[in-house]
């Protein structure tokens, strides 16, 4: 019985495949083309989420934003401080409730008795800083340094420290409830008379910490 279908030799295969490759490239060339010349339209806008330069003096609320500014009780409530400079400043009982202070300078600060009830102080370097009797709740201090900073008799309920260093500060009769200190450096920290209930301590160091009449402190470290 004869093949109904015709035989093709191999030169007739050679150019039929040929014809497809020649085909096949003049498809992918003029797609590339084609998005070469249509690209802008498939480009989308730049987003850039740099800030607007802070003005020169940068005033807030009469407060002027500076090294050693002497702004007592000044309002600085929902305030952009990110990365200010506010070393040595007087800012005993000021407003600060949720502001962002990420990254600030408060080095030898003054902030007894202010409220900075959940405010943002992560990566923000406080040493020195005084922080005495005032309202720290909510506040998040996660990998801030706050070496031989003074935090006593200040409420640190539900404050987020972790990874924060800590060396040598003062947290004498601190309400210390429902914090997290995991990771946190607390070398020679004064723990002496602070409450501390339900609090994460896992991985912290408290090495040569004092704790004397501390309810609830890690005693046996």
């Amino acid at each position: 019985m004869k093949n109904k279908f015709p035989q093709w030799s191999s030169t007739h295969k050679q150019k039929s495949f040929s014809t497809l490759q020649s085909f096949i490239c003049a498809i992918s060339f003029s797609f590339a083309l084609f998005m070469t010349l249509t690209e802008p339209a498939f480009t989308y806008e730049k987003i850039i989420n740099e800030k607007p330069p802070r003005p020169t003096p940068w005033i807030i609320n009469g407060c002027e934003i500076k090294p050693k500014t002497v702004c007592p009780n000044a309002d600085l409530r929902f305030a952009d401080l990110s990365q200010a400079n506010l070393s040595g400043a007087d800012l005993r009982g000021a407003k600060l409730s949720r502001a962002d202070l990420r990254g600030a300078n408060l080095i030898r600060a003054d902030l007894s008795g202010a409220d900075l009830e959940a405010a943002d102080l992560r990566i923000s370097i406080l040493k020195y800083a005084k922080f005495i009797g005032a309202n720290l709740r909510s506040v998040d201090l996660e990998f801030a340094r706050a070496m031989q900073a003074d935090m006593s008799y200040a409420d640190l309920t539900a404050s987020n420290f972790e990874a924060a260093k800590i060396y040598r500060i003062q947290m004498v009769g601190a309400k210390i409830i429902n914090a997290n200190f995991q990771e946190a450096k607390l070398y020679q920290a004064n723990l002496s008379h602070a409450i501390m209930r339900n609090t994460k301590i896992t991985f912290a160091i408290f090495q040569d910490a004092y704790m004397e009449g501390c309810v609830g402190c890690p005693h046996n470290w």
